[in-house]
């Protein structure tokens, strides 16, 4: 069953998605979207979830560094719940704290250029986040 990795932002969504066995997590795109239309987003979502047979969704959840919730963390959870209700998933929400910088830190060390990072660094802190669920859960 394959799973789908969320990194929701306020302007991009970066998408990763399982092997079917649930062991590894490729990046797949970054999805362009306005947050307050999230119909913004709803073909491409229904197209990747479709088209791969996604049963499971991990959205990132970004917690404060005391783990509370905040601003960013409710968006997540607002989210998520679209997503169940709207393609009827299950929906977990994964807490990705450090994740972005985890990322980051993975890019800079395959010198890659400022420029492109900007266009992968969402598809990767998706993959971090999709792969650290599917560590836990083997």
């Amino acid at each position: 069953m394959k799973k789908i990795g969320l990194d929701v932002g306020e302007k991009t969504i970066g998408v990763a998605i399982s092997d079917a066995f649930g062991w590894t997590a490729q990046g797949l795109t970054t999805i362009k979207w306005d947050e307050n239309d999230y119909q913004t987003a709803m073909e491409e979502l229904k197209s990747i979830i479709s088209e791969h047979d996604i049963k499971e969704a991990v959205v990132g959840l970004p917690k404060n560094m005391n783990g509370t919730i905040g601003e960013r963390g409710e968006a997540s959870q607002r989210f998520a719940q679209f997503l169940q209700d709207q393609f009827d998933l299950t929906t977990v929400l994964w807490d990705e704290r450090l994740t972005t910088m985890a990322a980051e830190r993975v890019l800079l060390e395959a010198d890659m250029s400022r420029k492109k990072r900007k266009k992968v660094i969402d598809k990767m802190a998706a993959v971090m986040i999709l792969q650290s669920y599917l560590d836990a859960k083997q």
